[in-house]
């Protein structure tokens, strides 16, 4: 998908080594910044769709749309942007490119800027998260891509990054069902430290809910939390950001606990 201004050029330029057709997702909306920052550093190189959900989805996970219908309409943002704003979840989005938007299959498909770090078991709940693995599951090389600082709004070295990254996996690929999940340290990264291929940490946030009153008497609840996790684990995602470093996690959709399957051989269960 090309901007108003790119219409006329080619959607492939030949300046890029390995030039892909990519589709771009995200779960905070089709307007958000983070979105447009990945454009901005791709689409000079490779030809990319952009299909987001047309209003923020964060922490919808992996769920689709069933029991209403998908509404997907053309749209131009920040003035001329163009790309797909779809009615439903990030998911939902990547499964309607794949099945019926994107003429033929991407080479890849990327999920992101997110304007917060999407480590440990927030990786459970990101919508960002759950549209990379959609891909994965149809077999289509993904990444889900988070900035730590979600405030500063300050998106180009992440997206270069991510941008440097899409040519790592055309050169090398990815097995079927795995996806990366990309967390950089903060949003305007001059200094990194490093990269990091790192684990998936399992630390929990000090959560709370808070039960409230309606103005007609009925209790509700809004959740929350306290702080950010003490990370325990030094070699997980979450320290290592923490620690300044971009971390790479390679993810897979298959859960099984292989391991377990031989332990539960002698188990008496019939």
């Amino acid at each position: 998908m090309m901007t108003a201004r790119d219409q006329k050029t080619d959607p492939i330029r030949k300046t890029s080594p390995f030039p892909l057709d990519i589709v771009l997702t995200n779960d905070d909306g089709i307007e958000s910044p983070g979105l447009w920052a990945l454009y901005d550093a791709l689409a000079p190189d490779h030809r990319v769709m952009v299909a987001a959900p047309e209003r923020e989805r964060s922490a919808v996970g992996h769920g689709i749309t069933l029991h209403k219908p998908l509404r997907a309409y053309r749209t131009q943002v920040n003035g001329g942007y163009e790309g797909w704003a779809v009615s439903g979840t990030p998911a939902d989005c990547v499964k309607l490119c794949l099945l019926e938007l994107f003429d033929g299959t991407p080479d890849l498909v990327i999920s992101g800027i997110n304007p917060g770090a999407n480590v440990g078991i927030n990786v459970h709940y990101s919508g960002t998260v759950g549209a990379a693995k959609e891909a994965a599951l149809y077999g289509v090389p993904a990444i889900a891509a988070s900035v730590r600082d979600a405030q500063s709004g300050h998106y180009a070295e992440a997206a270069a990054f991510v941008a440097h990254l899409a040519c790592q996996v055309k050169a090398h690929g990815l097995p079927a069902g795995v996806f990366l999940n990309v967390n950089c340290p903060n949003a305007h990264m001059q200094t990194p430290i490093g990269v990091k291929i790192v684990r998936q940490g399992c630390e929990t946030h000090d959560e709370f809910f808070d039960k409230r009153r309606d103005p007609r008497d009925r209790i509700y609840y809004w959740q929350g939390l306290e702080t950010q996790p003490t990370y325990r684990q030094a070699d997980s995602d979450g320290a290592l950001l923490t620690a300044g470093y971009i971390t790479i996690t390679p993810v897979q959709c298959d859960m099984t606990d292989y391991a377990m399957i031989e332990q539960m051989q002698c188990w008496e269960i019939g």
